[in-house]
Order: structure tokens, then sequence, then C-alpha cells
């Protein structure tokens, strides 16, 4: 029997019992478990840690507010200092649990491919590999692939679409149109949350309202798909999800609950939170979009569980990396507890864990990211004091009694997907249609009626132009 060794865990407050037998991945595995089953890889797909947000200098969420942001710790879009040090600890984090579970020795070096490290080339993702990798191998001084210059988009970590026709399309814009009874019943819903929003960073007040009435707005939001892009969404509410982003971001950097001056419940934060969670899932959680656009990624994270000379392989990319291959799959994403996000936290970590019995191959699949206390606080991990960890579960397959998955259903799912993306007709934009050819960016509204005569560039808001 295989000596008893501890696994990802997560705090009391996430315990729970299913017919006698803890769920797995969120206490100890007993040892009747680790007598059965041995762990023979482990894949990460991460989100990059804590950054600065995504536009500087005149950018719209700096516009729309007469108050002074968070004097940020690095450039626009990078990884702040806040995040590195966050990054390292988890690193920290799963080194300790990897040598329990005895998949890699202390103080490890690595021999041949055991372990990869592949970030996209953003430095926020290339930097957060780094920061896990120096608490993951403190003794390897790891090599960090990335296919690009500094801050390119590598296209195996772009949700983008490769394969476009019209039919396709349409496919895509009737499941954004079902979503939630439809885009502009789902906006509206958030509209609550708008208004507290422009109370919060008193944007009646900001150098954009200057002249006029200025509100957070969704009629005017367009959908915007197009082969060689990630779908877009244009119009006010593209505005409401970047300061939502600034915001929360601004929490975390700040470990301050309040905004401006504004005391805000964990509550109302999560509902900030779900303004970008609209915006995110709309884009890039519908399953026929999403066969697409995680296409690069889906077919590698395939390729590394049947690669028997791997036992580490770290993946950095972004949250709507994590969104598409959840849609693809058919995962379903737990619904958060102790973060401000709903399903992606940021630095959050998609977790596949092989293991074996010694004639079949298994996969445990989990969610892992830091509280929101512990990424205020940049707490230290260890196996007494984790991060959340908190199975993900699979539609249409059902885990064994010790919650595990068979890999080869696994494997079938994402041979699925990917089947779905080859059977995909790429047609060229010459012959289609005469309506499409002359509106190549495919341009729809909340209706998802197609527009013509899209300018870039501008939100409209409330009315009122803002150009970026």
């Amino acid at each position: 029997m295989k000596k008893m060794k501890k696994s990802l865990v997560v705090s009391l407050t996430a315990m729970l019992t299913l017919c006698g037998t803890t769920a797995q991945g969120q206490t100890p595995r007993s040892e009747n478990f680790h007598g059965k089953y041995e762990l023979k890889e482990v894949v990460v797909m991460s989100r990059h840690n804590i950054r600065s947000p995504l536009s500087s200098g005149g950018a719209d969420y700096k516009r729309v507010t007469p108050h002074n942001w968070f004097e940020w710790t690095s450039a626009s879009s990078e990884l702040s200092l806040r995040g590195g040090v966050l990054e390292t600890e988890m690193g920290q984090f799963f080194r300790k649990w990897v040598v329990s579970e005895g998949l890699l020795p202390e103080n490890y070096r690595p021999e041949g491919d055991e372990v990869l490290f592949y970030a996209n080339s953003r430095q926020r993702t290339f930097a957060t590999a780094k920061y896990f990798s120096a608490g993951f191998l403190p003794f390897a001084n790891v090599e960090i692939t990335h296919k690009l210059q500094e801050d390119k988009m590598d296209p195996v970590f772009t949700p983008q679409f490769t394969k476009m026709n019209d039919s396709y399309r349409q496919k895509v814009l009737d499941e954004i149109m079902a979503m939630n009874g439809g885009p502009q019943a789902w906006m509206a819903a958030q509209q609550s949350t708008l208004t507290l929003m422009e109370q919060v960073i008193d944007m009646a007040n900001s150098p954009a309202a200057k002249n006029d009435t200025l509100h957070f707005w969704f009629d005017d939001t367009q959908f915007i798909l197009e082969k060689g892009n990630e779908p877009k969404m244009s119009g006010g509410y593209t505005l409401a999800n970047s300061v939502a982003d600034a915001l929360v971001l601004q929490c975390y950097e700040t470990e301050d609950f309040a905004a401006f001056g504004h005391a805000l419940t964990r509550e109302q934060w999560r509902a900030i939170c779900a303004v970008k969670e609209v915006y995110d899932r709309l884009l890039f959680t519908t399953h026929a979009a999403a066969v697409n656009l995680s296409y690069p990624l889906v077919s590698r994270i395939r390729q590394e569980l049947s690669n028997s000379d791997r036992k580490f392989m770290f993946l950095c990319g972004h949250d709507s990396n994590l969104a598409s291959i959840g849609a693809a799959l058919g995962f379903q994403f737990p619904e958060t507890e102790n973060a401000l996000e709903l399903h992606t936290p940021i630095g959050s970590k998609l977790v596949f864990e092989k293991w074996s019995d010694g004639t079949d191959d298994y996969v445990a699949i989990n969610m892992v990211y830091q509280t929101v206390t512990q990424l205020q606080g940049r707490s230290l991990l260890s196996l007494a004091v984790p991060p959340m960890v908190m199975p993900v579960k699979v539609q249409g397959l059902t885990a064994n009694s010790d919650g595990l998955y068979r890999l080869a259903d696994i494997d079938t799912r994402m041979a699925g997907a990917m089947a779905e993306y080859e059977a995909i007709e790429d047609v060229p934009a010459s012959v289609r249609t005469v309506e499409a050819a002359q509106n190549p960016a495919a341009i729809y509204n909340l209706q998802g009626q197609q527009l013509e005569g899209f300018q870039r560039g501008v939100h409209i808001v409330g009315g009122k132009k803002i150009v970026q």
C-alpha cells in the first residue's frame, strides 16, 4: 500500500460531503485513495495574475471619473508587483503538493522533457509563468517557452476565429442571442450595478461628462465576428466592462473594499464582477464559438495528457482561454467561493491531474485560485493553508466514486471538440454571398441584425460619442 500523501485542499468553509465520501479535491485524499492511485502528471492551464488595466494615458476608463486611479506598479496591461508575489506563492504551494504526492522530489531540477512551461508572449502571461516557476522549482532556472517578441499574442493563446463562413457565423450569433434571454435582457439585468458604478466613480462630474449627461449604456451594443480576430463587442457596455475591470484590480492592489471613498460589500463587488462576466460569456462561451477559439489549446492539452514522458506542464494565458476551453469541452465551472469573480478569478488555474491505478488512467479536474483575502493579504500558502480548490464537473460524464473521470472519456470529449472545429468549412470572403462580401466585418446589433457603416474606434455612451 502506498504511503498516504496530502492532496489539494481548500478551507473548511468549502467542505462538502457526498454519501459519506468527501468530494474530490476539497479535503485531503484518503489512505484508501492513495492505495489505489498514483499521480502520474499534472497539466495546469493558468490565467495570469494581477495586472494593471489594459489601457493607459487617455483611456476611456480614466475619462469617465474625476478621481485618480491607483498608481500602478507596472505599465499598462503588465503584471503588477503584487501579482508577481502572489504567483510565486502559488508556485510554492504547487511544489509542496507535487512533492507530497511523490510526483517530483524536493528541490527538483528538471531532466529532459519532464517539465515544460509555455506562456503567451504578453508580458503579464510570461511574467506569471516566470514567477510561478521560481516558487515551483527554486533550484532550477526554468526556461519559459514563448514563441513571439515581447507583448505579442501567440496564436495558440489568441481566442480568435481561424475558420469562418456565413452559416457558421449565424450559428455563433444564434447561440449568443439565446444566452440568458438575449444580450439586451442580460445586460439590462445589470442596470442596478451599472448605476452603482456610475455613483462610485462619480461619472456625472467626469471630464467625459463635462458638456452632457453621461451614463453607462448597452442599447448600442454591436457584435463583430470575423476571421482572424477575437469575437468583439462595441458600444457602451464595453466601457462598463473596462471600468469594472479597473475597479476590481484596484480593489486587489489597494487591499481596500472601498472605491473612491465608497464602502462596498463583497456582494456589490461580485455584482461588479458580474458586469465583466456578461461581457466575457457572450463573446467566449457559446459552444459554437468556443470550439473554434480554443482549438489550439484543447489540442495541446490533449497531447500533454497522453505524453508519458511529461510530469508537469504549465500553460499561461487569459481568462478568455479558460472560458472557451470550458465551453468547448462541456466543463461546468463551479461558482466560486471566497472570490470576487464568479468563475475564473484572477490568477486561477484549470488543473488536470492524471492518476493511474496501474491498469487505467484517470483525470481529476479542478479550479484552483487564491481567495480575495489571500490576494489582498499576500498570504503565505502551504498544504495547511491552501488556496481554494473546487472540482470541475464535465457535462454528460460521470466521475467514479473517487471523483475521477476516465482519461479515455476526457480524451474522447477533446477529440469531439476538435472534430467539430475541423468540420467547420472555411469559406474565403471572395466567394461568400454578396451581402457578406460587402460587409466582411459581419457586425450585428443586440437583436442579431446585420449592420453596415460601423465606425471603428468609437464608443457611443448614453447618446454621446467618446472617441478612443
